[in-house]
Order: structure tokens, then C-alpha cells, then sequence
């Protein structure tokens, strides 16, 4: 987003400069055209429309072939309006004021757009042009890869995905959402080889528009016949090895679709959801961005409409944790203004394994895992981090300790702690929003102290209280806390022994992954081996160092 106020207002007037001259545009063509919007432009690379089949889909008959697949008709829901999937880019690459005017506008590009005469898909095309318009093309690009395969992931059919791992090859083709919004979550979840849709322009690296319907279904028909060769006129009778076309009734309606009338259709108004995790050809570790729910026109509108009192409640939830840290008395003012906590088992009652404070070893859901540990337990801990904002610091009503990720430093670093106090550990090293436990590092099982197993989770209605972008991780309690209605549970697990001393670390290693499992199994989360690094990667294409813990780990390794 713009840094300052003048280049804020610059990029939300560019958007509605260019809905404006779009909506030119599309009227003129309107009036000097009406009888012919449909009509694919006249160019040798958009085949010709034979009639559409009626007969029904058998998987069987997809094996070995190449499909080729409509993203809006066929891979997603019919109830899906294109309108979620670009309020979400407009929000998270463009923030709350882009969103804003978009759902702003909505109901004049309804109006001035319908669903017939192909306006679906000059609706689509307006909302693409006032979500994106003016945003860093990086920026609109890293949320396609790291937001919109969960909402995409939500909003897909279980048979289209079906259909599409039984084919020998697959290209999957969007008429209405931009290839970069689409590609990560085609290509890595349900595992298409190539995707066709509508490109940006961009002027540079700053999205200037997106390319017309004329232009979008020459492309899409040349990389098709680039990447199909002799499939591509061959008919469907014509031996295995001819490509299928999957086209679902309905919402794509631009010319882009156009291209699939020579394949085959289906009836989709019986088709279910694809189900959570397991059926995913790779399931959803990891995923970024502020929004916790698809934001339809009515939630959007609902959610703008809580935001002002939102603010205030997370400011007032926040004072009084910052005043009321431990005790029963944290949960009752949760409770009082919407926060529900659950506590299962007694921490206090734990053992510690001899001198100093107990070590209490939990999952890592958000910033406030610590806090919720110290007011259950009812007295101070400390908590150790990798990295944390000075804001956090600042507003955290518990002792925090920096680690460097020099494992010797921080070894010692955490013994000096716990020989202070109790210490609080989060072993994974970040946050995950989904079911699945991340690898614990088993440096907690080397301090030689007794393990205290926490289990946490935490659950979100509106917004979610982590990301992985540092300018905004300040800001993640205050999204944790401007839910309406948050939730935590937290509950102590029988402690475990500590590893005795190795020198290959075995037996640390060994307790880590069965307080890995005791947790997961507490919880009911999947255990995975993926790390930090992992997870950064994914998302944020870097591993997630942040510049002032990297340069004091080398401060400490040029120092010896």
C-alpha cells in the first residue's frame, strides 16, 4: 500500500479513472452492437462452436486423456459470485479503503451490468479494474500465491476436482478471474499442468488494467493450441487421445468460454463442496491475509458496518489484558466483552523438575499463546521469540526474551530464564492457522528441566491475528482482538520427562516429537514436519529472518 496520504488517494482515483472509461467503453459497444457482444472476435486462432454434449460424465472415460477445464463453470460452486475473490485482492493488496470503494460501486456495475448479454463478464471485468488498478503487480501476485487458495479451496466443487485428477493432463482456463489470482491454487491444490486466463498490464510493475475480452480469447486459444498441439481439433470420438473439454451451465460469460462450447457440459446444480484437508491432491498448511471469512457483498457490508466498533473493542479488550494479565479475573473481563476462553486440566498443579521455574511447552496459534498461558496459570511467566515487534514488546503485559537463532546462545539464553522463572515455549517458531502441528525444535528438551505440555487453539470469526508480513505483524493482536467474538482453549497436558544428555541430540529429538504428538493428539491436528523456513517460503518467498535477529546472531558468531 502507498506510504503516505497524497499517494493514497492517487491510487483510488486511478481505479474509478479507469471503471470510468471502461463503463464508456462498454456502453458504446453497447449501443453500436447489442445483437452481436457475444460473437467471438473474427480471428483464425478462436475455433469455430459445434454443439455442446448432454451426455453424462463417467470419470473412467477421462483416464489418459487431457482436459481441458473451466475454472468458473466448472471447478467452482455455482453459489460463487466473482465478487469474493476480488473484494479479498482489494482488501489484502490494496487495504480496507479499496475494499471499501469496490463494495461501493458493486451496486451500480449490477445495475449498469446484468447477467445477460455476456455483462457478467463486464461486471467481473469492472470489479478486476477497481480492485487492482494502481496496485504493485508483486503485491497482487503474493496474494494470489499466499491468500486466495483458501478461499478458492473453499469455493470448489468436489467433482470438478474428481474430474480433473483422473485425466493423464489437465490445463485449466479462467474466463473471468486474472491468471495470477488463480494459478497457485490450480496448480499446487488441484493439480493442473497449465492455466490460461486473463493477464494484467502493468506500467512499471503497477497494474494500468486488465486485458479485453478480444485480446484475452486470442491468447487463451493461442497457448491452448500451444500446449494441446493436434488435441486441440481433434473430436472427442476421435480415440484417447483427444482433449475433453469440462464446462460447466453457467457464469462465464465472456469470450474467453466461448473456446469451450466444443467440449463438454455438465449439470452442476447438485454438486457438493470439496471437503476440508484430506481430499486436497496437497492440503493448506499454510495460508496469509486478514480475512477470515468469504466477504460475499452482505458480509462485506456487515463487516464495514462492525469495523468502528471493532476498533474500539480491541482497544478496550487489550487495556484490560494489559491491566488484568493473570487470573480468573482475565477471563471474566473476556467474557464480558465477547472473548470466550475454555480451560482444561490445572497447570499450577504441575511439578516442576527440580530447582527454578517450570517449563510450559504449547503449539503456536497467534501472539497472545504466552498470555493466555500466564492468565490461566495465574502468575508471571516469560516468553521467548524469534522475532516480535516493539509494539508487542511495548504492549505485552509479560516478560518477553528475544532469541538469536544461535542454538548455543539460545540454549543458554533460555536455562538463565528458567532458573529466573517459569519460561513459556513455542517450539514450532511461528504460527499455523490450520489443523497441523508444525516440527518441533528440540532445543526446550535439552535445558534438563521437566516438560509441561500445553495444547492451544484458537478460533476467529472475522479477521485472523497472524501474518507474515513484518510492517503489519504489529498489528496482529489488535485484528485478534477486533473479532466479535474470539475464542481460546487451552489445556495442560501430563508432564513429560526431559531428555538426558546426548551428544547426538537423539533423545531430544525423541521427546520433542512426543510432545509433538501428545499435543496433536489433545487437539486433534495432523502432525507434519514442515518448519518456519517452510512456511515462508510458501507464503512470503524468503525465510522469514528478521533483519535485526539475523545481524545479532552475527554479531554473536564474530564475537567468539
Amino acid at each position: 500500500m502507498p506510504t503516505n496520504l497524497s499517494s493514497s488517494y492517487s491510487s483510488l482515483f486511478e481505479p474509478l479513472l479507469a471503471l470510468s472509461s471502461l463503463l464508456l467503453r462498454r456502453l458504446s459497444a453497447a449501443v453500436r452492437h447489442h445483437r452481436g457482444r457475444n460473437t467471438p472476435p473474427a480471428s483464425s486462432d478462436v475455433p469455430p462452436p459445434p454443439p455442446p454434449s448432454s451426455s453424462p460424465l463417467e470419470l473412467d472415460r477421462l483416464y489418459g486423456r487431457t482436459v481441458v477445464v473451466d475454472v468458473d463453470a466448472w471447478l467452482l460452486l455455482p453459489a460463487v459470485d466473482a465478487f469474493t475473490f476480488f473484494m479479498v485482492v482489494a482488501v489484502e493488496a490494496g487495504g480496507f479503503l479499496r475494499g471499501l470503494l469496490l463494495l461501493l460501486v458493486y451496486p451500480l456495475l449490477c445495475l449498469l451490468l446484468g447477467d445477460g448479454d455476456g455483462g457478467g463478464g463486464a461486471r467481473a471485468r469492472a470489479m478486476a479494474t477497481v480492485a487492482l488498478v494502481g496496485l504493485e503487480e508483486r503485491e497482487v501476485a503474493r496474494v494470489g500465491r499466499a491468500v486466495m487458495p483458501r478461499f478458492l479451496m473453499a469455493a470448489a466443487a468436489a467433482e470438478g476436482a474428481e474430474a480433473v485428477r483422473a485425466a493423464r493432463r489437465s490445463v485449466a482456463v479462467s474466463a473471468t478471474l486474472p491468471r495470477v489470482m488463480v494459478e497457485a491454487f490450480l496448480r499446487e491444490h488441484v493439480g493442473v499442468d497449465a492455466v490460461v486466463g486473463p493477464e494484467l498490464r502493468s506500467v512499471a510493475g503497477v497494474v494500468a488494467g486488465i486485458m479485453d475480452d478480444a485480446d484475452a480469447a486470442r491468447v487463451a486459444a493461442r497457448r491452448l493450441r500451444a500446449l494441446l498441439g493436434d488435441e486441440m481439433d481433434q473430436g472427442e470420438a476421435d480415440g484417447a487421445g483427444a482433449a475433453v473439454g469440462l464446462v460447466g451451465e453457467g457464469r462465464s460469460g465472456g469470450t474467453v468460454h466461448y473456446l469451450f462450447s466444443r467440449y463438454y457440459c455438465k449439470e452442476k446444480s447438485k454438486w457438493r463442496p470439496l471437503p476440508r484437508r484430506r481430499e486436497y491432491p496437497r492440503p493448506l498448511v499454510f495460508h496469509d491475509g486478514r480475512l477470515a471469512f468469504p466477504p460475499t457483498p452482505s458480509a462485506a457490508l456487515a463487516m464495514y458496518a462492525y469495523l468502528p466498533f471493532g476498533v474500539a473493542l480491541a482497544v478496550s479488550r487489550i487495556i484490560a489484558l494489559s491491566l488484568l494479565p493473570y487470573g480468573r479475573a482475565t477471563f471474566l473481563v473476556g467474557a464480558l466483552t465477547g472473548v470466550h476462553y475454555r480451560l482444561v486440566g490445572a497447570g499450577h498443579d504441575a511439578a516442576g523438575g527440580g530447582g527454578g521455574g517450570r517449563l510450559y511447552v504449547c503449539n503456536h496459534r497467534t501472539l497472545l499463546d504466552p498470555i493466555v498461558v500466564a492468565a490461566a496459570l495465574g502468575k508471571p511467566v516469560t516468553a521467548v521469540t524469534y522475532s516480535l515487534s516493539r509494539v508487542s514488546e511495548m504492549i505485552a503485559p509479560i516478560r518477553t526474551a528475544r532469541l538469536t537463532r544461535d542454538r548455543e546462545e539460545d540454549r543458554r539464553s533460555m536455562a538463565a530464564l528458567l532458573a529466573r522463572g517459569d519460561l513459556v515455549v513455542c517450539p514450532e517458531g511461528t504460527t499455523c492457522r490450520e489443523g497441523y502441528l508444525l516440527r518441533f525444535s528440540p532445543l526446550f528438551a535439552e535445558l534438563g528441566a521437566d516438560v509441561n505440555p500445553v495444547a492451544l487453539d484458537a478460533r476467529v470469526d472475522m479477521f485472523h491475528g497472524t501474518s507474515t508480513t513484518p510492517a503489519a505483524k504489529w498489528m496482529d493482536p489488535f485484528y485478534f482482538m477486533m473479532n466479535p467474538k474470539p475464542s481460546y482453549r487451552v489445556e495442560f497436558l501430563p508432564r513429560a520427562a526431559p531428555a538426558p544428555a546426548a551428544e547426538d541430540g537423539g533423545d531430544s529429538i525423541r521427546v520433542a516429537n512426543r510432545v509433538q504428538r501428545q499435543i496433536g493428539e489433545a487437539l486433534g491436528f495432523e502432525l507434519t514436519g514442515m518448519t518456519r523456513k517452510d512456511k515462508y517460503m510458501m507464503l512470503a518467498g524468503n525465510e522469514g529472518v528478521v533483519a535485526a535477529a539475523a545481524a545479532a546472531a552475527a554479531t554473536i558468531k564474530a564475537s567468539r
